[in-house]
């Protein structure tokens, strides 16, 4: 195995950290309790999600792992290699909800649990259940014989890096030691093997830096600081390993990348740190990484959502300005490594652009992962929804679980600890960074501070917040101006708000109007001698905006979103005639009036007005006709069963997608000899024309992953029905997957108990990006039928299949 030699150590450490200390601190979540829009789902998150976490890692073998791995109880391995990390990251989000809410039934059941981690420890600190349950060559999705054989997929760093985060919390929140002994004989045989002059292989999957650093923090080892500098600073370096390659981020070295690339949770994961080690160390070239992967993100690839990751392929970052809606991927996990990101971003250099992102993930890309009742997950996050693909790995809906569950058990560890992102302290400053009801006790130029927020937000932009210091103390107060009310929705023109322009915020000061221009970083800066009583009012006007992506984001072209302060909207099926909406197109001057509605969806603040509805002719025209629209939070959507949803709205009808006209394909019942779980067997027969035979954005049917083998689908017709021709549209996607056009293929029909071929005039043709006609000798029938022999060692699959009548 190779070694590197790298010049790392103490005396560099130490001398960064003298001279770069976090220009912000973030005041612990411990000491802020919310009380407005956050607090229902952090309590949901500890009545419901962290129990039912819990439940399902009992009845999937998470934690029955560790028992047979410490041999307290007999039994195989269940699972993924990389399961140990949920249950960590379960205990992490518990150990949070111990600190805010004490439970001593929780508490216990985590004694139980870390009990089991460390009977499954090895002497040595080594854990990770899978290759101690299995002999390592039959271990799925395993290779070699040793330890670390196999970085790149067996994610050994990875689970150890939760569970750093977890004793870190646990030992914070209970202040017991139990947890943490076993992570620092984990952390201290990894400080011995990657050193300078020892391994040279990285982690594959990202986390185990974050976890180290958080472990200095904790304890002062700076061992784990320079480990965690070295597990980095060794990707991208072919002299130690074979490289693993964009996906993994290791194409580069950490300081050398600029463009944000492969799996969009891994790489948050490692800019995380990058961010973290910049402000502990004061890197100054880990810092200007940083800031080039966050730009690159938030101006070129993150979707209105706060969502990151575009391409299902590799839960991947796309190209610059690839945001798809149905196809995007918006991965919940990478909105949450995203958030991470961002807010140790704002740490480093106190500018609110960093808080306006981190509000839209939260609010938007992040919240839309749980269900209300915290037991249903999305993992992957749309922007657009036809009600019948199954988007949410072989659902469309929220789902109860997964075989890899990282969503679900994130979540749960973001939701309790998000009050530690609201305030932050430097220098004699106490900034607010987002808004909502509920207070925090602080400590700023020497003085105990309560801060009181009362506000609707982000129902209602009128914030007043009072600061009531023991004593007297003069500080700076910090009150972010979101970038929503200063007419700039993101970062860079990724983004951009159509006219007419908002009402400019005030501000007062015990009721006399405070002057804040010029902002300082985004903030408005209020100096004085704070005294009990004192109160600022903050107003944020909340116009309804309509919302403009950069024109390179081709599938937003002729399209708006939707926004109300940091809430994005969507036209969901569930609030419209026939669960329909991308049928619907909203003028750009389309009037959209605010209600709130408590007994809507948890209480949420809808958008109603009205809308065209587009509808296929007999000509091939379009007719439209006004409807009435009502616009819900996205992050709540999808709650009422599956149904359509678009964020991005046409802005006229030729941009939505026509009611088609009832055809004798869509009277038929569609069956076949295989449809995948994922795909619908009535896409095709919808009346959606493709745009090309790679065209994701719409429904399907697919034979995969049945590849080289003789299939067929049919439709069925309760009556005769005489036809003449059909036009078949393949699905091939080329470049992207597996499938392809058949091989051949012929057509028949139903006669009495047996199919007959047609007798076709012309071939039967397998072209990409166009309709295959077949005219035939007209024929009444209950059933057409297509077999296919699919290609070899390839799929296939049907995007519109269409039939037409015999003339009369």
């Amino acid at each position: 195995m190779k070694t590197i030699v790298l010049t790392a150590g103490l005396a560099a450490t130490v001398a960064g950290a003298a001279c770069g200390a976090e220009p912000l601190k973030a005041v612990p979540f411990t000491k802020v309790k919310l009380d407005g829009f956050w607090q229902p789902r952090i309590e949901t998150n500890r009545a419901s999600t962290i129990p039912y976490d819990f439940k399902k890692s009992e009845e999937t073998g998470r934690i029955a792992n560790f028992a047979r791995a410490g041999g307290l109880e007999q039994g195989p391995f269940e699972g993924i290699p990389f399961n140990d990390s949920d249950v960590y990251k379960i205990v992490e989000g518990a150990a949070y909800s111990l600190a805010i809410h004490p439970d001593p039934e929780l508490d216990r059941y985590l004694d139980a649990l870390i009990a089991k981690f460390a009977a499954a420890q090895e002497p040595d600190g080594y854990l990770y259940t899978a290759r101690r349950l299995f002999p390592p060559e039959k271990m799925p999705g395993m290779s070699g014989k040793e330890r670390w054989s196999n970085l790149i997929a067996s994610h050994e760093l990875y689970n150890v890096g939760h569970m750093y985060e977890a004793a870190v919390a646990h030992q914070a929140a209970t202040g017991k030691t139990n947890l943490m002994a076993i992570v620092r004989r984990n952390a201290d045989l990894i400080a011995s093997l990657w050193k300078p002059g020892g391994m040279g292989l990285p982690s594959g999957h990202e986390e185990i830096e974050i976890g180290l650093l958080r472990l200095y923090e904790a304890t002062g080892e700076t061992r784990y600081l320079d480990t965690a500098k070295y597990l980095m600073d060794i990707r991208g370096r072919p002299e130690t390993h074979k490289l693993y390659g964009p996906y993994a981020q290791d194409h580069q070295p950490v300081v050398d990348q600029a463009e944000a690339v492969g799996h969009a949770v891994r790489a948050c994961y490692l800019y995380t740190a990058m961010a973290h080690y910049a402000a502990l160390t004061g890197d100054a070239a880990y810092r200007a990484a940083c800031d080039k992967l966050w730009e690159d993100i938030v101006t070129r690839k993150m979707h209105v959502t706060g969502g990151h990751g575009a391409r299902h392929a590799g839960e991947a970052f796309g190209d610059a300005y690839e945001l798809p809606n149905a196809t995007a991927y918006n991965e919940t996990c990478a909105a949450i490594a995203g958030a991470l990101f961002t807010h140790r971003m704002l740490l480093l250099h106190a500018d609110a652009k960093y808080a306006d992102v981190l509000e839209r993930i939260l609010y938007n890309g992040y919240l839309s992962g749980v269900a209300l009742t915290g037991d249903r997950f999305f993992y992957p996050n749309p922007l657009e929804a036809d009600g019948r693909t199954k988007f949410n790995h072989g659902g469309n809906e929220r789902q109860p679980w997964f075989g890899c569950s990282c969503c679900p058990v994130n979540v749960v560890r973001i939701m309790p600890s998000l009050q530690g992102w609201f305030y932050a302290t430097a220098r004699g400053r106490l900034y607010v960074n987002l808004f909502d009801a509920g207070r925090a006790d602080v400590e700023v130029a020497g003085a105990k501070v309560r801060v009181t927020q009362t506000t609707r937000y982000p129902w209602d932009g009128r914030i007043s917040i009072a600061v009531d210091p023991e004593k007297a103390a003069e500080f700076a107060l910090m009150v972010r101006i979101p970038g929503w009310a200063r007419e700039q929705p993101a970062p860079g023109d990724l983004y951009r708000y159509a006219a007419p322009a908002a009402p400019a915020p005030t501000l007062a000061l015990n009721g006399k109007a405070v002057d804040f221009q010029p902002l300082e970083s985004g903030y408005a800066k209020v100096s004085k001698v704070w005294k009990k009583g004192d109160v600022v009012e903050l107003n944020l006007p909340m116009p309804v905006r309509r919302v403009i992506s950069h024109e390179a984001v081709k599938d937003n072209a002729g399209r708006m979103s939707i926004e109300r302060g940091p809430v994005v909207y969507c036209l969901e099926g569930a609030d419209h005639p026939d669960r329909r909406v991308l049928d619907i197109s909203l003028p750009v001057d389309a009037a959209l009036a605010p209600e709130h509605v408590p007994a809507l969806l948890g209480g949420v603040t809808a958008l109603r007005g009205k809308g065209l509805s587009s509808r296929r002719t007999e000509t091939g025209g379009i007719a439209t006709a006004p409807v009435d629209v009502t616009a819900i939070p996205y992050n709540v959507w999808c709650h009422r069963g599956p149904n359509e949803m678009v964020v991005w709205v046409p802005t006229a009808p030729e941009t939505a997608r026509p009611i088609p006209l009832p055809s004798l394909a869509s009277k038929a019942k569609a069956t076949a000899s295989f449809c995948h779980d994922n795909d619908s067997l009535d896409s095709a027969s919808d009346g959606i024309d493709p745009k090309n035979s790679n065209d994701h954005g719409i429904p399907r049917m697919t034979w995969w992953d049945h590849r080289g083998t003789k299939e067929w689908i049919q439709y069925e017709w309760a009556e005769p029905v005489k036809v003449a021709g059909v036009e078949v549209y393949w699905f091939d996607d080329t470049g992207r997957g597996q499938c392809r056009v058949p091989k051949s293929w012929r057509l028949s029909t139903r006669d009495g108990a047996a199919w007959k071929p047609v007798a076709a005039q012309g071939g039967f043709g397998v072209a990409r990006d166009k309709f295959n006609a077949v005219a035939f000798e007209p024929v009444s029938t209950t059933a057409l039928r297509i077999d296919v022999e699919l290609g070899d060692k390839v799929s296939g699959g049907i995007l519109e299949w269409r039939v037409h009548p015999a003339a009369p």
